[in-house]
């Protein structure tokens, strides 16, 4: 919808140095934001369980990072002879090239690095970092929202957006089209409410990271059917895109690694009361 925000004009006695102005863009606007939610709720979450908060700042650096080249990555091969034919073309991007389960892919291992290296509790750390993510995701797809990046099929039911903005990524302009960024949000909502009840009862730590996994994995394959821009690929044509292969991988792992600790989780109840 708001592609740019607004615009910066700098004194003249600036512009040899600078532009003439500076485009805000609402996609690396609502990123910001997000990440600031999500850092003063980390440091919320590692309160509550008397963790060490001095290395928040450096975590989150580390895993911007690693989201960040993960997700341009990904988002490479969502279109190999434009980028890989031509490399310039990786610099010529604007802020909203970027694929999730990349971010994610790349993420997990800086943190579980991360995490040993400060001794600090690993399958802890994922439950918070689980709320962490749904937070930056839920800013960074109503960036894509008004961006108009990752846009719906053509539809005429009553939820239809039209993207009328020249500098929209929307195709086509001028035409409702489905919400799926909204439609996202919306789900991200619903996990976080998911994580946030399941969290006081929780059987095990890490079960509020793999939940969270598993639901949005089932949730993004949903939302795929409704997607329209196709550029992203699909595996088979038209039947089951990259994202939605991805997620089938990792509904698979996150169900093994949730019935396997919950398996340990329940046999350590067991022997404890048996004490």
């Amino acid at each position: 919808m708001y592609p740019e925000l607004f615009h910066i004009h700098f004194p003249e006695w600036l512009q040899g140095f600078l532009p003439d102005q500076l485009a805000v863009q609402g996609y690396g606007t609502m990123i910001a934001l997000g990440v600031i939610a999500a850092l003063l709720y980390a440091r919320w979450q590692m309160g509550k369980l008397n963790l060490d908060q001095t290395k928040i700042i450096d975590l989150f650096i580390y895993v911007f990072i690693a989201a960040f080249i993960g997700g341009r990555f990904f988002y490479f091969f969502e279109k190999p002879d434009y980028f890989f034919g031509t490399p310039a073309n990786m610099f010529k991007m604007s802020g909203s090239g970027f694929v999730f389960y990349g971010s994610l892919i790349f993420a997990v291992p800086v943190m579980l690095w991360f995490f040993k290296k400060n001794k600090l509790p690993v399958m802890a750390m994922l439950d918070v970092m689980a709320g962490v993510a749904l937070i930056v995701h839920m800013f960074g797809r109503m960036g894509c929202f008004m961006a108009g990046c990752c846009y719906g099929l053509p539809t005429d039911n009553m939820l239809a957006v039209t993207f009328t903005n020249a500098a929209s990524k929307a195709q086509p302009l001028g035409v409702p089209l489905h919400p799926t960024q909204l439609y996202e949000i919306f789900m991200l909502l619903i996990i976080f409410a998911v994580i946030s009840i399941i969290r006081n009862r929780k059987q095990f730590d890490g079960q509020l990271f793999l939940v969270y996994i598993m639901l949005y994995a089932i949730g993004r394959s949903i939302i795929e059917i409704f997607r329209g821009d196709e550029v992203r690929g699909f595996v088979f044509d038209g039947i089951l895109s990259h994202s939605q292969l991805i997620s089938i991988i990792v509904i698979a792992i996150a169900i093994y690694f949730y019935t396997k600790m919950q398996t340990k989780a329940k046999l350590k109840s067991r022997y404890v009361k048996s004490k």
